[in-house]
């Protein structure tokens, strides 16, 4: 078993001292876990200011991006946590989400959460994903 970690350049940075993706080797198939992403922009910039519906594409969006750096598609995704500042605009999050996860539901949690780590992000998501026939 071998662990890699990545920050390809195909997303936002880290907004902190983290990895982006481990990416775990298993031999017949690769475990990537992606660490949470939040509506920020190379500076470090809230993207889509109150729009939950403009965060939510961002962050789906750069998740895609991480993804397809370690040959993985939407697919792939087995689990999706989800942290959000007011639980009552699930159906906002909800309808976007829907556009990206669309034939292979993963499993899933959702949370709302006092705060996240900077004012004005509506949300943080999470990923696994396994991705086969890597042996």
């Amino acid at each position: 078993m071998t662990v890699t970690f990545h920050n390809p350049p195909t997303a936002p940075a880290p907004a902190a001292a983290y990895s982006n993706v481990a990416e775990i080797d298993l031999g017949a198939c690769k475990l990537l876990i992606l660490s949470g992403q939040a509506a920020l922009d190379d500076d470090g910039h809230v993207v889509g200011g109150d729009d939950l519906g403009a965060q939510t594409a961002f962050v789906f969006d750069s998740i895609g991006a991480l993804l397809a750096d370690r040959g993985a598609t939407f697919d792939d995704v087995v689990n999706i946590r989800t942290y959000m500042a007011d639980m009552d605009r699930l159906a906002e999050y909800g309808a976007v989400r829907r556009a990206y996860l669309t034939d292979r539901l993963p499993t899933s949690t959702t949370v709302e959460v006092s705060r996240l780590f900077r004012p004005g992000l509506l949300l943080e998501v999470d990923i696994t994903a396994v991705v086969p026939g890597t042996a």
